[in-house]
């Protein structure tokens, strides 16, 4: 645990990562959006975009690993401004863009990851912060994306990614590692503790889609809710530097339930619930880099991987109102206990 002071102080790559973060979501949802307009795109797109953005990031993850000097954020650049030329000037297949911008997205994703996890000492908080970004752009992309703005206009805002990107690799010491990164208990088997972490993201991968929020109805309550969700993946990092993960980890998986399961007509219950169920990003994070020290970009790519086999049956199953009470429930029983027994006790 750390004081507040020193935790803002060391996280550095994280506010810059927040904003290369933002961006790149800004820039996948307007597309996302002004695609999904056509009903005969309205599910196949998003479907292809959450496998073709999340999966590949264990590969590329596992090649950063290797070959560090390899700058995945640039490449992230490039990719998304090839993917926006191709969109806004020429009569190509849409997919064919598409699936450069999801590269694109996921080069970019794991340059934030390498780049926080390893200038973190590890602390958990400068990838939280990175990956609380991102929730702030889905909101931005899809407003912008009501308007009549060309999309070119936004080739500009992805460049001003290169300056964050290059300043960030400053921060990366040459003795810069993950080895500090020590949450997990002793003695169990790393691969039954990779399986549970990974299977926790996939439970809130599912549960993100099935919270009930028929109240949200408006543009507020829509940009209301995705920046409760972005300030709950921050907070999860940030509270367990500062009072211990396990603490954290258990608390706001119990929290979560009531404020889930009685929030649906009430926005600002809901919200409570929100806030609680996103805290755990950054603790599955802390636990996959955990067991693996010297594979921080895998690690993060196991994390992209459980939340697409978190969000990919919503695509073809509807639960009632009542089955989504069940399994939020349920499920966030087994997350407080599976991530209980995993960690280790937090120091005082």
């Amino acid at each position: 645990m750390v004081n507040i002071k020193d935790l803002f102080k060391n996280s550095k790559t994280g506010y810059l990562y927040f904003y290369i973060h933002f961006v790149v979501e800004i820039v996948c949802f307007f597309y996302l959006s002004r695609v999904t307009n056509n009903s005969a795109f309205i599910w196949l797109v998003p479907f292809i975009y959450d496998g073709l953005a999340f999966v590949p990031q264990s590969i590329i993850g596992y090649i950063s690993d290797k070959y560090p000097k390899i700058n995945m954020g640039l490449i992230g650049v490039i990719l998304l401004v090839i993917s926006y030329l191709l969109y806004g000037l020429t009569n190509i297949s849409v997919y064919i863009s598409l699936v450069i911008l999801c590269l694109g997205n996921a080069f970019l994703h794991v340059s934030g990851a390498e780049d926080t996890l390893r200038a973190s000492n590890g602390k958990l908080s400068p990838a939280a912060i990175f990956v609380s970004g991102g929730s702030f752009g889905v909101v931005s992309g899809k407003l912008l994306a009501r308007t009549s703005l060309n999309p070119l206009i936004l080739i500009p805002l992805i460049l001003t990614i290169i300056p964050f990107v290059l300043l960030s690799k400053t921060y990366i010491k040459k003795d810069s590692n993950t080895n500090n990164f020590n949450y997990v208990k002793e003695g169990l088997n790393p691969n039954v503790v990779i399986f549970v972490a990974v299977l926790v993201v996939i439970i809130r991968g599912y549960m993100g889609y099935g919270i009930p929020t028929s109240w949200n109805k408006t543009t507020l309550q829509l940009i209301i809710f995705f920046c409760t969700m972005g300030l709950g993946k921050a907070l999860g990092g940030i509270l367990s530097d500062l009072f211990g993960i396990r603490k954290v980890a258990i608390i706001s998986c119990l929290l979560a339930i009531p404020f889930l399961c009685f929030g649906d007509n009430n926005m600002f219950i809901s919200l409570i619930g929100v806030m609680f169920f996103s805290m755990t990003m950054a603790i599955t994070l802390g636990i996959l880099v955990s067991k693996l020290k010297k594979k921080p970009g895998l690690a993060f790519g196991l994390t992209t991987i459980g939340l697409f086999l978190g969000t990919a049956p919503i695509f073809f199953i509807k639960l009632n109102m009542i089955g989504n009470i069940i399994v939020i429930i349920v499920a966030s029983i087994l997350c407080s206990i599976a991530l209980g027994y995993i960690l280790k006790g937090d120091k005082k």
